[in-house]
């Protein structure tokens, strides 16, 4: 029950860990503004790439976790 309980909260930890991934803005997003210029209107939203930056050092580091409390469990 314990192990299947922990399997879940470890598979939820994955999906958020590919979502604030994804969601981050690349290195090269800066390029974009070569082709559109819709950067350079708009501007660009750094205090959400912080927020998203710190939510997946934690969730990272929760997952490495989880994995080794999994592996000892098992």
């Amino acid at each position: 029950m314990f192990e299947t309980v922990l399997t879940i909260i470890y598979l939820v930890l994955c999906l958020v860990l590919i979502a604030s991934v994804l969601l981050q803005s690349g290195r090269s997003a800066g390029l974009g503004a070569i082709a559109g210029g819709a950067q350079s209107l708009v501007g660009k939203k750094k205090g959400l790439d912080e927020k998203l930056g710190k939510v997946t050092t934690y969730v990272a580091i929760t997952f490495m976790l989880f994995t080794i409390l999994l592996v000892v469990i098992n």
